[in-house]
């Protein structure tokens, strides 16, 4: 480039002033119409792009809804199922002994509340990383971060996840439920009501035992298929044992054919035989199988029967007279009186032997 090319272009560029350099730039009109120009051809090149997102997260939604609520409506239809079959069999007579209808439905609607909630965190969750994908947000940095908040969460609730998921085993199990009798190990008693994570147990003073489904190591029900009402009856070695016998399949006899104990009693009462033998007295051990959960009833029933029986046959029952004594053993009123003491005689010869020995005096000469 010549000299005076260059010697023009400098000339012909005015230098900047002071006033020139602080002034604002005001935009103008045609600077507007640029603007919107640019915009109106950048939302006319993005909006089939937008169109395609909104279109893509409606149908997220949309599927992800119809799903949640037919599945749901699937399980509730179960449920009632169930219901209706545990109603059913309670009406007839297997079933007023074997099902209990509060226990079934309760079962089924936490079996029931279990599966909804685990079907709606599933699908929503599934439609919720589908939405942010559609966004195209990376979800590996979530998905990361939500697997160390879960590890956390895991370690500091270790013991309400071990509740939850001992209660959903034990409902999906069906272990125990309300009306049954059970022994937890660390509390025993009538069920009341089975949650997720506590079991409400009533004792037999009438308290409530609230027993986290974590902490049950042991189950032991009292109320499913028999139980054993066993009676001891203790009487004296010199008991006739065929008179013995007799007195006692009376008695289980006459029980087995009355109401309600016909219908409680699920074998007849055997008299088993003797379970020990002493010198002075002996035990006979009588047994049956009843409906679960009335032993006791049909025990207490038994020994009182047992009883009046032994009474009326003149048989003793060792730890107190059954029956009238004898004459010739009849018992002595002054055999509980104490002899008298030897002591209380000044005059007799342990007296005198547990009298001080006196000192004697030297004599004066």
């Amino acid at each position: 480039m010549s000299l005076p090319a260059v010697l023009l272009a400098v000339g012909s560029s005015p230098s900047p002033t002071s006033s020139e350099s602080t002034t604002p730039t005001v935009p103008t009109f045609q600077d507007a119409q640029q603007s919107a120009t640019n915009a109106a051809s950048w939302v006319e090149q993005n909006w089939s792009t937008w169109l395609a997102i909104g279109l893509r997260v409606l149908l997220i939604l949309v599927i992800a809804g119809v799903l949640r609520a037919v599945v749901q409506r699937a399980i509730t239809k179960l449920i009632d199922r169930m219901t209706r079959t545990a109603e059913a069999v309670d009406g007839t007579s297997l079933g007023g002994l074997l099902v209990n209808n509060e226990r079934r439905r309760q079962r089924s609607q936490a079996i029931g509340s279990v599966l909804r909630s685990v079907a709606s965190f599933v699908i929503l969750g599934t439609a919720a990383l589908m939405v942010l994908a559609a966004f195209q947000i990376n979800l590996a940095p979530l998905l990361a971060s939500a697997g160390v908040a879960g590890v956390a969460i895991g370690f500091g609730a270790r013991n309400l996840v071990t509740d939850f998921l001992s209660g959903v085993f034990m409902i999906l199990e069906d272990q125990y439920g309300v009306g049954d009798t059970i022994d937890a190990g660390v509390a025993s008693g009538e069920v009341i009501e089975v949650g997720l994570r506590v079991t409400k147990l009533r004792g037999a003073s009438g308290e409530i035992w609230y027993v986290r489904n974590g902490e049950v190591k042991r189950i032991g029900n009292l109320s499913q298929g028999w139980a054993t009402a066993g009676v001891d009856v203790t009487v004296k070695a010199d008991e006739d044992l065929d008179r013995l016998k007799s007195t006692l399949d009376e008695v289980a006899e006459k029980m087995s054919a009355e109401e309600p104990w016909n219908e409680l009693l699920w074998s007849p009462i055997e008299v088993l035989g003797l379970d020990s033998v002493l010198l002075d007295s002996m035990v006979v051990r009588v047994s049956a199988k009843t409906m679960p959960g009335k032993s006791l009833t049909v025990e207490r029933e038994l020994r009182w029967r047992i009883k009046r029986a032994f009474d009326a046959a003149d048989i003793r029952i060792v730890g107190g007279a059954t029956a009238p004594l004898d004459e010739e053993e009849a018992a002595d009123p002054t055999a509980a009186v104490s002899a008298p003491s030897v002591l209380s005689n000044p005059d007799s010869p342990q007296t005198e032997a547990a009298s001080p020995i006196a000192q004697q005096r030297p004599s004066l000469k």
